[in-house]
């Protein structure tokens, strides 16, 4: 920009720039023994000093005020190139300033649950790392893994959605899925992510770039950058490869899991995700797929190894409802169990719990797929109970389309009332 566009008049922003300018002065010569002796011939007053500096306290603040009353008001009258309102600075402020002090916290998953999650719990706190699964081989994440041997990006585009702080149009678009021709199927948001991938080399690079782009709170992390393949042993011995396989044998055979495990067994996670882990003032597992959304992330030892050497509170949230293929039947200590198998003892120590209602005109629809409702009875509670386990139990279903969710809002809620509960017993 020239100077004489930079002079020309109209923006009413250089008029404040220069009214703070003289208010420094003002206040320089105010402060300052040296500036004071200069100026001492023609002080007529013995209270000069003190009304230099509260002019210049006061024309500082004026300039600032009315500089950027400025900015917005050249941007309100603009905005069909940006809008801004009151109510968005006000929440970025907030966010900001406070957010940023609120506790560290770890979500660990993939699939709509983590997803769900995130969304609440960006509202209480800006230090969100989520460490997402990347065990998926399915859907349009598979075919993009398949064809251009990347990381699959589904479960890590909907957790960054979740965090991002933009225009609803912005997301459906990243959200949309093509109906017709080779893309039928495809997330445009998974393209994104494949093609910040072709450029910048690496998929990590690629999450973060995406992250910056949407204005993610918090951060989104892969829990391993190599190709992991998962893997199901059944109870009768039988071994099924590939994540998308697995419900679909199990809902043929009838067989459930004994375990699930990925290859390669020694795969790595980041260092970043080893130091959130660290940091944590609160883990959270789930909620999700229990073996093909929370579990895998628990395979990489080394994560495992962290969250239990970790002084972090350790939270389960238990699902709404059992997954056909998964979890038949499954009761809360079947859950917390196979968590226990596949990791070690100890490694939670609240779980939350929802004992709401559901009407039966939902329930119908998914009792038709084979799911239940999970149940808490007083049986179960005693039993986790003395396995050193702290049950919260309150209404957390949210129902929307016909789609059984948590509330994340009020999960988030009790997850913040733990951790405030536990740091002031720490007091």
């Amino acid at each position: 920009m020239s100077l004489l566009k930079w002079l020309k008049p109209g923006l009413k922003i250089k008029r404040w720039m220069i009214t703070g300018i003289i208010g420094m002065l003002l206040l320089g010569i105010g402060l300052s023994p040296l500036l004071n002796k200069i100026f001492y011939e023609i002080r007529k007053l013995v209270f000069i000093d003190a009304s230099l500096i509260i002019i210049g306290i006061l024309l500082i603040l004026i300039s600032m005020r009315r500089g950027v009353s400025s900015v917005l008001m050249l941007v309100s009258n603009n905005k069909e190139y940006c809008e801004v309102d009151k109510k968005l600075i006000s929440k970025l402020s907030y966010k900001s300033r406070f957010l940023s002090k609120k506790p560290k916290i770890v979500v660990i998953g993939g699939g709509t649950g983590l997803s769900i999650l995130l969304r609440g719990l960006k509202e209480y706190t800006s230090n969100i790392t989520a460490i997402v699964t990347v065990a998926d081989d399915g859907g349009g994440s598979g075919i993009l893994r398949e064809d251009l041997g990347m990381l699959p990006p589904g479960d890590i585009r909907s957790c960054i959605l979740a965090l991002a702080n933009t225009e609803p149009t912005m997301e459906k678009l990243l959200q949309y899925r093509f109906k017709e021709g080779k893309l039928k199927g495809q997330s445009f948001g998974n393209l994104f992510i494949a093609a910040m991938n072709e450029i910048h080399g690496n998929f990590e690079a690629a999450i973060r770039e995406m992250s910056n782009v949407l204005a993610v709170t918090g951060r989104v992390l892969p829990m391993t950058l190599e190709g992991v393949e998962l893997y199901a042993k059944l109870k009768n011995g039988r071994v099924i490869k590939g994540e998308s396989n697995i419900p679909e044998n199990i809902k043929k055979n009838g067989i459930g899991i004994d375990k699930v495990f990925i290859k390669p067994t020694n795969s790595k996670p980041l260092n970043e995700a080893l130091d959130a882990i660290s940091e944590a003032d609160c883990i959270v597992l789930g909620p999700g797929s229990l073996y093909t959304s929370v579990i895998p992330n628990l395979l990489i030892k080394e994560i495992t190894n962290n969250i239990w050497k970790s002084n972090a509170i350790k939270i389960y949230v238990c699902n709404v409802m059992t997954q056909p293929g998964e979890t038949d039947n499954y009761d809360v200590i079947d859950h917390v169990e196979a968590i226990f198998r596949h990791t070690k003892k100890n490694i939670i120590d609240y779980v939350i719990v929802n004992t709401e209602s559901i009407p039966n005109s939902i329930l119908e629809k998914y009792y038709k797929d084979g799911a239940k409702s999970i149940i808490l009875t007083s049986e179960q509670e005693i039993f986790l109970e003395n396995k050193g386990i702290k049950i919260i139990k309150d209404k957390f279903v949210d129902v929307k389309k016909n789609y059984i969710r948590h509330d994340a809002v009020k999960v988030s809620e009790n997850i913040m009332k733990i951790i405030t509960k536990q740091k002031s017993r720490e007091i």
